[in-house]
């Protein structure tokens, strides 16, 4: 009933206010006052102000609003969890596989695609010592790997 009277009041004050404004000839800031100035009555005749004032007084509403409270700490939590460690289960489970199609198991070079190699160096030509057995592996291997 309180709750009531002083909605009432608040609206008739700004309707005065709206008046002396249009009196002022500021027609467009008179009927954003008057607006303002009539959201107390109609919270009034539509209840929601008799609903609020009687969820102000009850514990199981309060309790509700724990229960929502804690509701929306687990959530937020949870999420800045997943955050931290990097994403959602199945984002992380596309990724590792993503990354194990990358390389065939028997290759020996990723198969991303083709690789543009630079061109190959002349071969230099073999010493006359007997070195030329000892490198003749190392260059077998550089020229399979394009070096």
């Amino acid at each position: 009933m309180i709750a009531e009277t002083v909605c009432s009041a608040v609206s008739t004050a700004g309707l005065g206010i709206a008046v002396v404004t249009a009196y002022r000839k500021r027609f467009l800031a008179a009927a954003r006052i008057a607006a303002y100035s009539l959201v107390p009555v109609g919270l009034v005749m539509t209840g929601v102000v008799g609903w609020l004032a009687d969820t102000a007084l009850s514990p199981t509403a309060w309790a509700g609003f724990g229960v929502l409270g804690a509701a929306w700490l687990l959530f937020a939590g949870t999420r800045a969890a997943e955050r931290r460690r990097g994403g959602t289960r199945a984002e992380r489970k596309a990724a590792k596989d993503a990354g194990r199609a990358a390389v065939a198991p028997a290759a020996s070079e990723p198969s991303l695609g083709q690789v543009t190699r630079p061109a190959a160096r002349p071969a230099a030509a073999p010493r006359s010592s007997g070195t030329a057995d000892d490198f003749s592996d190392i260059e077998a291997i550089l020229k399979k790997h394009g070096l």
